[in-house]
C-alpha cells in the first residue's frame, strides 16, 4: 500500500510558536509550510478580520492558504479588548491587563480563536472558532505567547503560561479551533 503524498498548506503567520503548533495539529494530513507576510487587519470581529486577511492571503500565496486571528474578551468590558488585544498588550503589558479590571467584580473572559481557510484565489473562505473560558489574573509563570501569563483557563489554577507546552495544547482556544478544523477536512 503507497501512502499518498500530504496536501501543501501554506499557513501565514510571523508566529514560529503558533507555526509550530498549526503543523503539529494537522500532522498527517497536511505539509504545513509558512510564510511571514504583513496582511491588512481591518476593525471588526475575531472572524470578520481572519476571513478578510484569508481573501488577502490568497492574492499572495498560490494554493490551499490558512491564516489566524486571536482575541481575549473580557466580560466586564462587553468582549474587549478582543482582536485588538496585541495592541493593548504592546501599550500596557499583561499587568496592565489585568489592572483594567481593578474596578469590576467579573474578572471573566475567553480566549478566541478564528482559522481560516481558503483552497485558493477567488475560492470561498471558511472559517471555524474555538474558545476557551477562562478568567483574567495578575501575571504568573514565563514564556509562550504575549497575554498568556494573565489567562487562567476556567477548571485550572493555572494561567497559560504555567502550563507545559501539552497542558495548554489540550485546553487552548488554538487548540479546539484546530481541533475542529481537523475534522472538518478529514
Amino acid at each position: 500500500l503507497k501512502m499518498s503524498p500530504l496536501l501543501p498548506l501554506t499557513f501565514v503567520s510571523g508566529n514560529p510558536g503558533k507555526v509550530s503548533e498549526v503543523a503539529s495539529a494537522l500532522d498527517g494530513l497536511y505539509e504545513v509550510t509558512n510564510v511571514d507576510i504583513d496582511l491588512d487587519e481591518i476593525q471588526g470581529d475575531i472572524e470578520e478580520i481572519a476571513r478578510r486577511k484569508c481573501e488577502e492571503a490568497t492574492n499572495h500565496v498560490e494554493g490551499f492558504v490558512m491564516v489566524e486571528d486571536t482575541g481575549l474578551e473580557f466580560t466586564a468590558l462587553g468582549g474587549l479588548p478582543g482582536p485588538y488585544i496585541k495592541w493593548f498588550l504592546k501599550s500596557m503589558g499583561s499587568s496592565g491587563l489585568h489592572s483594567m479590571l481593578e474596578g469590576f467584580e467579573d474578572k471573566g473572559g475567553r480566549a478566541v480563536c478564528a482559522l481560516a481557510y481558503a483552497s485558493g484565489r477567488g475560492e470561498p473562505v471558511t472559517v471555524v472558532k474555538g474558545v476557551c473560558e477562562g478568567r483574567i489574573v495578575a501575571p504568573r509563570g514565563e514564556g509562550n505567547f504575549g497575554w498568556d501569563s494573565c489567562f487562567e483557563p476556567a477548571g485550572s489554577d493555572k494561567t497559560f503560561a504555567e502550563m507545559t507546552k501539552e497542558e495548554k495544547n489540550a485546553c487552548s482556544h488554538r487548540s479546539r479551533a484546530l481541533a475542529t478544523l481537523r475534522e472538518e477536512l478529514e
